[in-house]
C-alpha cells in the first residue's frame, strides 16, 4: 500500500477497555482470528519462570491471558515450530503474529523459508526497547520472597490511562512494582541492540502497528479517554481489510503521521548517559540495591521531571 493509513481508535466494550493497556487494538483484531477458527501467536507470561514467553492461542481465554503491556524481552522458545505445526494440520486456517517490530521480521522469514508467509498476519507493537530479563527475574524472585506473585499488570489503569501504574498481587494484595518500571522508563536496562534498532520508523512491513496514542488530549481533545486510546497504523492492503472488519466494534478518528507522532515511530530509544554505572552497582551489590538506589523518586528527580515537562 502506497501510504500508512492512521487511526485513532477504541474499542466499545467498556470491560475490555479497561484491562487493555490502552484502547484494546490487540483484542479486537486478534478476535478476527479466534472467531473464524484461525490462530494467534503472542506472548504471555510464565509465573514460575518469571518471563514472557510466545504461546500459540486457539481461544479468547488464551489470548486475554496476553493482553497489557509486557516491560520485558519475549522468548520464543519452540512456539515458532509449534506454529509452523499447527498451520500445516490445518491447511485452510490463518494465523496473526503479535510481537515487537524486530520479532515479526524474524517470524516472517521463518515463515517464507516454509512457504507459509501467505497465511500469516503480522502485527507490531510500538516499542521503548527490550529490557533485559534477567533484571525483572531477580526483581520478581526478590518481591516473592514474600509471597506468591499473581496478576502482574504493567499498566494498571485504575488511576488512568495517562497515569497508568504498574503492580502484581503478592498473596492476592496489590503492591507497587513502580521501581521496576522507573529503571525501564529511564533507560537504565534496556538491551544496547535496540538503541540500533532499524524497525523504529512509520513505515514498517508488518500488516498492521499497534500502540498508545500519546498526546490525543492535545490532537483531537474530544476523542481523548482516560480509559485509554490505540494508535492503528496500517501498512498493507490485506492490513487494511483486517481493519474493515473490525470498525463497528470500534470508537475510531482517521488520524495522520504528524499529530500520531512519537519517538519510536522515528528512531530508537537513546541509551542511558548513567547505564553503565547501574549496571556496575547491580553486579557490586545486587539487585535490591539497584531497585531502591535507581527505582525510588528523589526530590532532585521529580524537580528534573517538572522542569522537562515545562520545556517545548
Amino acid at each position: 500500500m502506497e501510504n500508512t493509513l492512521v487511526y485513532a481508535c477504541r474499542v466499545k466494550d467498556r470491560e475490555i477497555l479497561q484491562r487493555s493497556s490502552s484502547g484494546g487494538a490487540f483484542t479486537a483484531i486478534s478476535d478476527v482470528f479466534l472467531e473464524r477458527g484461525d490462530a494467534v501467536l503472542c506472548a504471555r507470561y510464565n509465573y514460575e519462570e518469571h518471563r514472557t514467553e510466545f504461546k500459540l492461542a486457539l481461544t479468547k481465554e488464551e489470548r486475554d491471558a496476553s493482553s497489557g503491556s509486557m516491560y520485558m524481552q519475549s522468548y520464543a522458545l519452540d512456539s515458532w515450530k509449534e506454529a509452523l505445526y499447527w498451520l500445516k494440520q490445518n491447511p485452510e486456517r490463518k494465523l496473526m503474529f503479535a510481537g515487537l517490530g524486530c520479532q515479526a521480521a524474524g517470524f516472517m522469514q521463518f515463515m517464507k523459508m516454509n512457504g507459509m508467509s501467505g497465511r500469516i498476519f503480522t502485527v507490531d507493537i510500538i516499542c521503548h526497547g527490550a529490557p533485559s530479563p534477567l533484571i525483572w527475574a531477580e526483581y520478581a524472585r526478590s518481591l516473592e520472597k514474600e509471597g506468591k506473585l499473581s496478576d502482574l499488570n504493567f499498566r494498571n489503569k485504575k488511576t488512568g490511562w495517562s497515569k497508568s501504574v504498574g503492580t502484581v498481587k503478592r498473596n492476592g494484595e496489590e503492591i507497587s512494582i513502580a521501581k521496576y518500571r522507573r529503571i525501564y522508563t529511564d533507560r537504565y536496562t534496556i538491551r544496547p541492540s535496540c538503541h540500533l534498532c532499524p524497525y523504529t520508523r512509520m513505515d514498517r512491513d508488518t500488516d498492521i502497528t499497534i500502540g498508545d496514542f500519546w498526546h490525543i488530549e492535545k490532537s483531537m481533545p474530544d476523542f481523548a479517554d482516560e480509559i485509554g486510546t490505540s494508535l492503528v497504523l496500517i501498512h498493507t492492503e490485506r492490513g487494511k481489510e483486517l481493519f474493515d472488519e473490525i470498525k463497528e466494534n470500534l470508537e475510531l478518528r482517521e488520524s495522520n503521521t504528524t499529530d500520531c507522532w512519537q519517538l519510536n515511530l522515528q528512531e530508537p530509544t537513546k541509551p542511558s548517559e548513567i547505564r553503565h554505572k547501574f549496571w556496575r552497582d547491580y553486579r557490586k551489590h545486587g539487585i535490591d540495591h539497584v531497585m531502591e538506589h535507581y527505582g525510588s523518586v528523589t526530590f532532585l528527580r521529580r524537580a528534573k521531571r517538572k522542569i522537562q515537562k515545562m520545556l517545548p
